[in-house]
Formats: C-alpha cells, sequence, structure tokens
C-alpha cells in the first residue's frame, strides 16, 4: 500500500561533533543563554515530532538531556553528517520501537533555521518518486556567485538537481563574469536534505565518486550512481556558523533569536 506524504514518519537527526578545527565546541557555544545546539533543537521541533541529537561526544550528549531533549550516541569515525544519520536512526528505530520513513538532516551550526523551511522540505515528499530531497535560494542581484563556500546548484524541468558545484554555474557565455548574478538566475544550495530511510542506508554504503572528490560535496556521488533529489526553492537563506566571526556577524542580523 502507497503511503502518502501525510502519513509519512519523518524525524529529524541533527549531527553534532564537538571536534572542530576552526570553532572547536562549537555546538556548545552560548547565544545568549541557552547553546547554539538547543536553538537548533528548538526550531526543529516546531516542525517535526520526533528529533534527536547525533553526536559522538558525551559533552553535547549530556548537554541536550539537560534542556530536555533527545539524544543519541553514535561512532567517532563518520565521514559526513549523513552517516551519522544512518546510525543513528538504526538506533532510534531499535529504542522507540517507532516506525520512521523519512530522516531530516538538519546541520547542528544553523541555529537560525526556519521550521517553514523544514515543512517546504517534507512537501517534496508528496510525489511519490521522491526519496532524496533538499532546499535551494534564488540568489539576489549582485550576489557574490563565484565565492567556493557557497555551493551552486542546476536543476532540470521537475526541480531535480543536475549537479552541484563550488563554481558559478552555469557558465554564460554571452556576458561579462561581472554582470552575470544581475542578469542571470543562479541557485545557491541549502545544506539542508530529507531521505526515505532504504535510500539514506543506500547512499552510505556508496564509494566517493570523483565528482564528489572533485567538488567536495557528497551529494554529487549520489547523482553520479542515478539517484535524483529533488529540489524546493526556499526564500530565506541559511546561515552557518563555522568561525567565531561567524557567529558575530549572524548575531548582528539575528538578534531578536537571542
Amino acid at each position: 500500500m502507497m503511503i502518502k506524504e501525510s502519513e509519512y514518519k519523518f524525524a529529524g537527526i541533527i549531527p553534532a561533533r564537538y571536534a572542530s578545527t576552526r570553532f572547536p565546541g562549537k555546538p556548545l557555544v552560548m547565544i545568549g543563554k541557552k547553546t547554539m545546539i538547543q536553538k537548533v533543537y528548538e526550531q526543529a521541533v516546531k516542525s517535526l515530532d520526533i528529533v534527536y541529537v547525533a553526536t559522538d561526544d558525551e559533552r553535547i550528549y549530556s548537554a541536550v538531556l539537560k534542556f530536555g531533549g533527545k539524544a543519541v550516541m553514535t561512532l567517532p569515525d563518520h565521514q559526513s553528517g549523513t552517516d551519522r544519520c544512518a546510525e543513528a536512526i538504526d538506533k532510534i528505530m531499535k529504542e522507540t520501537g517507532k516506525r520512521i520513513d523519512i530522516v531530516v538532516n538538519i546541520q547542528g551550526d544553523e541555529p537560525f533555521i526556519r521550521p517553514q523551511q523544514i515543512d517546504l522540505l517534507k512537501s517534496c515528499f508528496t510525489d511519490k518518486k521522491v526519496t532524496i530531497a533538499t532546499l535551494i535560494r534564488k540568489t539576489a542581484p549582485g550576489e557574490d556567485v563565484f565565492n567556493p563556500s557557497h555551493v551552486k546548484v542546476i536543476t532540470d524541468t521537475e526541480g531535480n538537481a543536475i549537479y552541484f558545484s563550488r563554481t558559478a554555474i552555469p557558465f554564460y557565455r554571452n556576458a561579462e563574469a561581472s554582470q552575470w548574478s544581475t542578469h542571470n538566475t543562479f541557485f545557491k544550495h541549502i545544506g539542508l536534505y530529507a531521505y526515505s530511510i532504504p535510500i539514506l542506508k543506500k547512499i552510505t554504503k556508496l564509494p566517493r565518486s570523483p565528482l564528489e572528490v572533485a567538488e567536495s560535496l557528497e551529494q554529487n556521488r549520489w547523482i553520479e550512481n542515478g539517484l535524483k533529489i529533488r529540489t524546493a526553492v526556499t526564500e530565506w537563506e541559511s546561515i552557518s556558523i563555522d568561525t567565531p566571526d561567524d557567529l558575530e556577524r549572524a548575531l548582528a542580523l539575528y538578534d531578536h533569536f537571542i
């Protein structure tokens, strides 16, 4: 029997590591009176009934339990948040006995994520063909599309991702590069994913691919192996906190979150 989107059981998992070269202990940094990981968690539970933090660090695990959240310990050697989600969801289903159909992978360093973005991601699964979904945002005129830290994406007519790149894609042959973002349309990738359980298990077993290695983007591995990634367009930016300076800049813009 086909499960309708309204009948899907979604679970949010927030992968969180303590170790970070540029910002050690990042999940436990204070934003006002709450830790970053608590901020992310509280935004996620506005859209999802089941939310867990997946971590390999006892300090993060204890902090989550202290504020009343749910957490699960995972192995320390995962290469990506996707891999950590795959281990975590098996433990969660075994411990709770609950059926989960779709896993939403929520970045642990994005305390300003909006629950509406998670809702939009969930809505992708109204199409029964969708097994992986993510968000994209149309860039504004004059926005820097050449920054390699901002991943760009091109899609097909159904909204499925064709390719993700750190370069500006598509290349506009008949315009000067300085005019690309003003006169043409680019889409920036927002690093929020959702996967069906079978596909999540499948993609974690795939070997690293040439395009993944070239761009250092794991989603290209999935495309190279013939999987479809459905995209949905959000109006809101994703603010990732990679350094203490990032946090200061973000708080200047989102002081109402403190």
